[in-house]
């Protein structure tokens, strides 16, 4: 038996997420599916660093399976990438130690989040979110800075997961400009369900000028969903680094 770590990239526009789903076309099922028919129809499961919600995209997301049929890396990084929809592609195969979860063992994840300020494009409207308006990048740069550290996340997290310990850590959150696209780029310890798309939603709302960045403060000292502003939309979000 050996134990592969792969790295992959996807859009998510056709998928209810990442986490198999019953009678749903999900990312994991679409791998899983294919690596059961390479292992000659015996079920294989695939364990990644996490799941990602419907719509939203990755660029290095990464997971662990095992087989125990003889086939080298790259063998199988063409099988696989033979029988996965065209919008899956795994970028590596290797193989790695028989104790390694793809889950337990990262370190930090990194996300970036892409809004067009400038004129809606049909075109991208799957990848990059058309929020199609001037915002005040100033202020969200200042809100960021905020946003780093240590802090509880609870007023960002979904409400599911407020029984859990929403303590995270925040490592980068800067903003870049590229052409008409903000990217917003968040590097953690880890993320609760909907951090990433709540705090961008309540950034946006800083950059609309409806709340002043100073707000972030009092937003994380409530722990209050309510405080926050609105999730943002999928479409623009993408898991873009797992690090072990």
């Amino acid at each position: 038996m050996k134990r592969y770590l792969i790295t992959f990239a996807y859009d998510g526009s056709n998928y209810n997420g990442y986490q198999r789903q019953p009678k749903l076309k999900t990312i994991q099922g679409e791998i899983e599916k294919a690596l059961t028919k390479i292992n000659g129809g015996k079920k294989v499961e695939i364990h990644a660093s996490g799941r990602t919600d419907a719509k939203v995209h990755a660029l290095n997301q990464k997971a662990h399976f095992d087989l125990k049929m003889q086939i080298s890396c790259l063998k199988l990084k063409r099988a696989l990438n033979s029988n996965v929809s065209s919008d899956i592609y795994i970028k590596e195969v290797k193989e790695t130690n028989s104790d390694f979860h793809a889950r337990y063992y990262v370190k930090a994840k990194e996300y970036i989040y892409i809004i067009n300020t400038g004129e809606y494009n049909p075109i991208e409207r799957n990848a990059i979110y058309q929020y199609n308006k001037k915002l005040n990048s100033k202020h969200i740069k200042k809100a960021l800075k905020l946003l780093k550290g240590e802090h509880d996340f609870s007023a960002f997290a979904s409400q599911e997961e407020l029984k859990e310990d929403c303590v995270r850590k925040i490592y980068k959150a800067k903003l870049m400009i590229k052409g008409s696209n903000i990217i917003l780029v968040f590097l953690a310890n880890g993320f609760l369900k909907y951090q990433v798309r709540n705090m961008v939603g309540t950034l946006i709302e800083i950059g609309e000028e409806k709340r002043r960045s100073q707000d972030i403060t009092n937003i994380l000292i409530s722990k209050d969903r309510k405080k926050a502003g609105k999730k943002a939309k999928p479409e623009g979000l993408y898991l873009s680094k797992v690090i072990y």
